[in-house]
């Protein structure tokens, strides 16, 4: 089975703060997210929500989203998240990647 590799989205709120990330195991990701394992951003400001996430084949491609991703103007995100997840639901618990 070939490794995939995920670029995410967390946040705490609809139109909250926002947290993007990379990972080749999101639902340990979420879990570390929302239970607050590792100190940092994500820790800070409480985000626990999983609202958008793009699967990728390579650790290359995603790192490159990612990348890309962090450097949209805000507005683009919160168009992006709202054309994939209209109503902001977390997604975690149904993101088995």
């Amino acid at each position: 089975m070939q490794r995939q590799f995920v670029v995410y989205i967390m946040s705490n709120k609809r139109n909250g703060t926002l947290y993007i990330g990379v990972t080749n195991n999101l639902p340990r990701r979420i879990f570390e997210h929302r239970e607050g394992l590792l100190p940092g951003f994500t820790s800070k400001y409480g985000l626990k929500m999983l609202v958008y996430y793009e699967v990728f084949n390579t650790a290359f491609d995603a790192i490159r989203r990612e990348t890309s991703l962090k450097r949209w103007p805000r507005k683009w995100k919160l168009e992006l998240i709202e054309k994939f997840n209209p109503q902001w639901r977390d997604l975690g618990d149904e993101a088995s990647i």
